[in-house]
Order: C-alpha cells, then sequence, then structure tokens
C-alpha cells in the first residue's frame, strides 16, 4: 500500500530507502507535526494549549450557527479526536447491542455493562476541514476482554501521532500502529490489561490510559489489576525497548512528557507511586505516593513546576513537585524539605478531569462543576466558582487564545475568559452527551459528542486531495500559509512514510 501528497510526483519510496532516512530524521529530531496539529490526548505535550487563529466563543447546533461540519460516527468511544495535516482521527467500539447503554451524572455505581457481544473496533480519517470521511479500518473484532463502567466505553485511549504514525490503543486488546492512509504499520500485545476498583476486583471500568509519542518511542502506562508496568515501544516496528514494573493500583492517567533544561522525564500519575521515569531506560528518578486511590487526571507542567492531582478517597490532594526532584519526595515533605515539593492543597484535587495550565494560573475543575483557579507557581487561590449543578464534568478543559473550554457531561461547553478573575464568556449547548476532551486545530474547536463529531468555527467547503492507492480522497490544509508550508512538509513526510 502506498501513500502520496497529491503534488508529489507519482513515485514513493521503497521501504529499503525509507527505514534509514526515517532513522535519520529522528536522530536529527526532525518533526513532522506542525503548529496546527494537536497530536495526542489533550494536544502538544499533553498541555491543553492551542496556538493558532482565534477560536469560537458563541455557537449553535439548533438552529445551526457557527458549525462548520458534524459528522456521525457509530458506536460509544471516549477518545478525544487527534489532528495531524489536516485530518481528523477518532476510534470507536461498536457494540453487537442495539443500545450499548452509557450512563453519564454524579452517581457513585461501581457495576460493570454485562455486554458479551462481538464488538468492531473502528478507526475513521476525517477531512479537518470539511468532517468528510476520508477513509475507515477495522482495528480488532472480538468479545472484549475486560468489561467497562457503565459510564465508560471499550475505546477510552486517545490515539497519538508524530505526523507519521499513528499509535491506537484498545487495553487489553492490543497496541496498533497505522501511517496516516490507514495502513497498518505493527501491533503488539500489552497482555490482560484489567482494570477496576482495586478493593472489588470484579468490578471492571476498562482501560483508559493514552499512549504518548516522544523522540521516536511510544510510552504505555499501564496500571491494572495485577503485573502493573510502564513500557516503551519503538514507533517504526513496535520492539519492546523496556519495561519498568510498577506496584500499583489501577489507574486511568496518561504519561506526561516532562522536557526540562536539565533533563526530560516520563512523568506519570499513581496512587502508591506517581513519579518520574528516565525516558530511555525506564530507571525510576523520583516518587510521590499518598495521593486518591482511583488516579484519573494526566500530570501537567508549570514552568519548573509539575502538578497532580487525585480526588477519589483519602486526602484528594493537588501538588506540586519540582522537575529536579529525586528520591522518595514525600519522604523529604515529611522531614522539612521542601526542595523537591514546592506547595500542596489537600482537599483540593480534581477526579476525573486533568488539570490546565494556561499563563501564570492553574484552573481545576471537581466532577461537580465547581471551577478553582490557583497561581500556578504558589499554589494561591485567586477564585472559586461554580460552572453548574446537578452534572457531571469529565471532559478535560483546553485553551486558546485567552479561552478556557470546560465541557460537561450533558453536553453544555462553558467559555470561560482566561486570568486571574472569574468571567463566563458563553454557555453553548451540544444537544447530545460529550465525555471526551476537545481538540483544537487551526481556529477549529473539534468536539466528539456521543454520536457525532464536531468542527465548530468558520465552515469550508474543500480540501486539497490526496492520493491513496490510486485513489484521490480531500485532505490538507487551507489559507495562504498553508498553500506556502504544506509542499515542503509533504515532502518531507513523503520521504519519512513508509
Amino acid at each position: 500500500m502506498r501513500c502520496a501528497i497529491s503534488w508529489l510526483p507519482r513515485t514513493w519510496l521503497p521501504l529499503t530507502t525509507a527505514g534509514p532516512l526515517l532513522v535519520a530524521a529522528q536522530l536529527m529530531n526532525i518533526t513532522t507535526l506542525s503548529a496546527d496539529d494537536w497530536p495526542q490526548f489533550r494536544g502538544p505535550g499533553g498541555s491543553g494549549v492551542a496556538a493558532g487563529p482565534e477560536t469560537p466563543v458563541r455557537w449553535s447546533v439548533e438552529p445551526r450557527q457557527g458549525i462548520a461540519w458534524k459528522t456521525e460516527i457509530p458506536g460509544l468511544g471516549h477518545a478525544s479526536p487527534v489532528v495531524s495535516a489536516g485530518r481528523v482521527f477518532v476510534v470507536t467500539a461498536v457494540s453487537g447491542l442495539a443500545d450499548p447503554g452509557l450512563r453519564v451524572g454524579l452517581y457513585g455505581d461501581i457495576a460493570s455493562v454485562p455486554d458479551d457481544t462481538k464488538h468492531v473496533w473502528k478507526l475513521y480519517c476525517l477531512c479537518r476541514d470539511t468532517g468528510q470521511v476520508l477513509w475507515s479500518r477495522t482495528v480488532h473484532r472480538g468479545v472484549p476482554q475486560i468489561k467497562r463502567h457503565t459510564k465508560a466505553t471499550h475505546a477510552n485511549a486517545t490515539p497519538a501521532t508524530d505526523g507519521t504514525h499513528l499509535v491506537v490503543s484498545l487495553g487489553a486488546e492490543g497496541l496498533f500502529c497505522y501511517d496516516l492512509c490507514g495502513n497498518l504499520l505493527w501491533r503488539r500485545a500489552l497482555g490482560r490489561l484489567d482494570s477496576g476498583y482495586y478493593e472489588v476486583p470484579s468490578a471492571q471500568w476498562g482501560f483508559g490510559s493514552s499512549p504518548i509519542i516522544h523522540q521516536g518511542m511510544v510510552f504505555v502506562q499501564c496500571d491494572v489489576q495485577q503485573d502493573s508496568y510502564l513500557a516503551a515501544f519503538d514507533v517504526c516496528d513496535g520492539r519492546e525497548l523496556w519495561r519498568t514494573v510498577r506496584t500499583d493500583v489501577p489507574s486511568w492517567s496518561t504519561p506526561t512528557m516532562v522536557v526540562g533544561r536539565e533533563r526530560t522525564q516520563l512523568v506519570v500519575n499513581g496512587y502508591r507511586h506517581s513519579g518520574g521515569y528516565d525516558p530511555l531506560t525506564g530507571q525510576e528518578l523520583w516518587r510521590l505516593g499518598g495521593g486518591g486511590d482511583i488516579p484519573v487526571p494526566t500530570p501537567v507542567v508549570a514552568r519548573d513546576l509539575i502538578i497532580l492531582s487525585s480526588a477519589h478517597g483519602g486526602r484528594a490532594p493537588l501538588r506540586a513537585v519540582r522537575s529536579g526532584a529525586r528520591g522518595d519526595v514525600a519522604q523529604d515533605r515529611s522531614t522539612g524539605d521542601t526542595d523537591s515539593l514546592a506547595w500542596s492543597r489537600r482537599r483540593d484535587g480534581i477526579y476525573m478531569q486533568t488539570p490546565l495550565v494556561y499563563g501564570d494560573y492553574l484552573y481545576a475543575c471537581k466532577n461537580n462543576g465547581v471551577l478553582s483557579c490557583y497561581q500556578a507557581e504558589t499554589g494561591g487561590l485567586m477564585y472559586r466558582e461554580r460552572l453548574d449543578g446537578g452534572v457531571g464534568f469529565t471532559a478535560s478543559p483546553v485553551a486558546c487564545r485567552g479561552k478556557l473550554y470546560f465541557t460537561s457531561e450533558d453536553g453544555n461547553v462553558y467559555v470561560v475568559a482566561a486570568g486571574g478573575e472569574y468571567k463566563l464568556l458563553a454557555k453553548n449547548a451540544m444537544n447530545e452527551i460529550c465525555m471526551a476532551t476537545p481538540a483544537i486545530s487551526a481556529g477549529l474547536l473539534i468536539i466528539r459528542a456521543k454520536s457525532h463529531v464536531y468542527g465548530i468555527g468558520q465552515p469550508w467547503t474543500a480540501c486539497p486531495q490526496v492520493a491513496v492507492d490510486g485513489r484521490r480522497v480531500a485532505v490538507e490544509r487551507r489559507g495562504l500559509r498553508g498553500r506556502l508550508l504544506t509542499p515542503l512538509r509533504g515532502l518531507l513526510r513523503g520521504l519519512l512514510w513508509r
């Protein structure tokens, strides 16, 4: 199978040529991502922050105003959209039941969904500018090995891309890598990843940690009921590079790569063991215990601080660890040494959402819609306001151009002005359940709801073309900047694609 940008000559490099070129590009730290790409859960670096044009403040689904496109996606999936090269990628799981059921809201039921039907996991590629389905692939078929929670799906993990590869995690069903034209490059078994309440092992809730890619390596955090581990794979061929055993209970947090002045580290959230690891070897650098016992939020970065949150049971802390931490951070704190732990706020941790660092401030929204804003450097509280009551908030916030977007489970998107004073700019109803974190690309807010993906912003009518196995399908960038830069980026991508 072959793939090329339409304006490139109708020739392709053989695999024997593309392989060394790809290795050389990685060694030179060349990336095929652009500023318009949203390559993983919560976008560039897992920050939740997008650069680029203005994003919308107000829109309406009915009557339709400010909606560029709306595309129906079958099945259920909480995996967030990712964007690369003008394409939007989403993963879904289609049950054998006509109505598989999805129960949202504020409740404490730990039950699993009794669905033993054969599922079909699908990967969809949409044109970012029109919402047109460019291609779809069946990733896997079978009865799920692990049951899901009544609020979860069997497609919770967000894909990750480096602009050349697209990595999809289905948890116990495996790890899959495609190129951006939908060609399967490799797959790996991850084991029987049984995620659920550690105190009631029969309550299976489904896998939720998303993969990330950094400098040619794919990283996965597999905190489960038995045999938890952290691992790295070669993005080119799926070879396991290292695996580090973790003695922790199940978590649903995605790792974060923290690139600092002195070192780069892979940071994970956990109950018994949050911590930093050397991404080249998997060696532990530091650890911190004592958080909430069902960790979900992803670690976030505020300059030289790493923010960790967890809120189920226990002390529910919101904590800031210095990026240069070493050893047992909790032990340092107990002896009065604050060199590693910058600040900690008891009972301020949030449960489902990942906090957002934007400018000088840290924003943390609880399940019940109570939003708190802190000075990121000191942990000082700036304000605490309620966005809404009586509904749940699971999707993590994102930000662009001075605006923060908070999405409730019942489909209301609250647009809040960034800054130390609370100002609600708009409340927009999607009229659908919304559990996935939005993506932002080139001025479009891309929201994945229960049954549709929406492009919110300025509508566009056509995309340039891509050749896939001799067929022409729409894709790529818009505007003068895109027309000037796309050939250069595409030439590099064409050389690197395998």
